[in-house]
């Protein structure tokens, strides 16, 4: 019989599970696990010598976690599989990639600090950095040091790119929120819809999101914007600790609480951080032309005054929508690893 799937034929590097407990975790306000696995992969060769190696973080979306990623995959590969082929056909040179577990009772967050769901941005950088390079030969400092992700992870990327570049050196942002006027402001009504259907009471919608043990799209839609809500406005007076920016009745849009979303948007932070980013050794960006939350239009304009900034950057389309887009890891773990080598 001929063979169908390609045979491996490069070294496999290998992945080990590190456990460390968050002082920053402790106490967050839904009671999430301050003890969290950290998946590590370690190139081939990683054993043979004391050469010491860049390292990238790869930031998941929304619902998945740093676990998550490692996981075995039916059709294509897991992280690991396309790290050891990019690296075995000398596509980039090897690096140490670390994913964290940022997973919430909201389904994720957008690696910062909130007060409605922890403080992810310092549990990130205060305390799983300086761990994994206590722990394990990577090359120290922002130089050498990258973040990269899709949707929200990509966002992430970005928002550390802006906010810390002190510790970056190089991100990568697929389909990562931006232009949240298309991005998310669409999707109010249908959450005021389903939260109807719980009286209009967000923590209730949560209790039963949590007991049913099945999901469907318009729960995730709802837990999407309630984990934006918290990420973006916090309101340590109101119960949940944030309050949602329309108007569960009517849907009419609260612009006091939606100016505190879109204080958040890349679009809107990009003036004001343009040092950062011209500060970092490589920028990538890219979305699909059909991407289904509308984030290309957002990402263009970004793209766009990027440009009109005189920010270095490389940006990309292709011929996708927001989902089974890890396939574009293809072009930035390599652009990535040139930047931080």
């Amino acid at each position: 019989m001929p063979r169908i799937r390609s045979a491996i034929g490069w070294p496999r590097g290998r992945v080990v599970r590190l456990k460390h407990r968050s002082r920053v975790l402790e106490g967050n306000p839904w009671g999430d696990p301050a003890r969290r696995q950290l998946p590590v992969y370690l190139p081939a060769g990683y054993d043979e010598g004391s050469r010491r190696f860049p390292v990238l973080w790869a930031l998941a979306p929304f619902t998945n976690s740093g676990p998550g990623q490692f996981n075995w995959k039916n059709f294509g590969e897991n992280l690991p599989a396309r790290l050891d082929r990019l690296i075995g056909t000398e596509a980039m040179p090897p690096v140490i990639v670390a994913a964290p577990d940022c997973f919430t009772s909201l389904g994720g967050n957008q690696y910062l600090n909130s007060q409605a769901l922890g403080r992810y941005a310092d549990y990130l950088l205060e305390e799983l950095v300086p761990f994994v390079e206590s722990e394990l030969r990577v090359m120290t400092g922002r130089a050498h040091r990258g973040a990269f992700g899709k949707s929200s992870g990509g966002y992430g990327a970005l928002y550390h790119a802006m906010h810390y570049p002190e510790h970056w050196g190089a991100v990568a942002s697929h389909a990562g929120d931006c232009g949240f006027e298309l991005c998310y402001r669409g999707d109010f009504p249908a959450v005021a819809t389903t939260l109807a259907s719980h009286d209009g009471d967000p923590q209730r919608f949560l209790e039963a999101f949590w007991e049913q043990g099945r999901v469907d799209g318009s729960q995730i839609g709802a837990l999407m914007t309630l984990a934006m809500a918290a990420s973006y406005d916090p309101d340590p007076e109101e119960a949940l600790g944030f309050r949602l920016p329309f108007d569960l009745d009517t849907c009419e849009l609260d612009q006091v609480r939606w100016a505190h979303w879109l204080a958040h948007d890349p679009l809107h932070m990009v003036e004001e951080h343009a040092d950062a980013l011209k500060s970092l050794r490589g920028l990538y960006l890219d979305c699909g032309r059909f991407d289904q939350f509308h984030i290309q239009y957002g990402t263009r304009r970004l793209a766009r005054r990027l440009a009109e900034m005189g920010i270095e950057h490389r940006y990309g389309e292709f011929d996708g929508t927001h989902s089974g887009i890890d396939w574009r890891y293809d072009e930035s773990l390599p652009f990535l690893a040139e930047r931080l080598g």
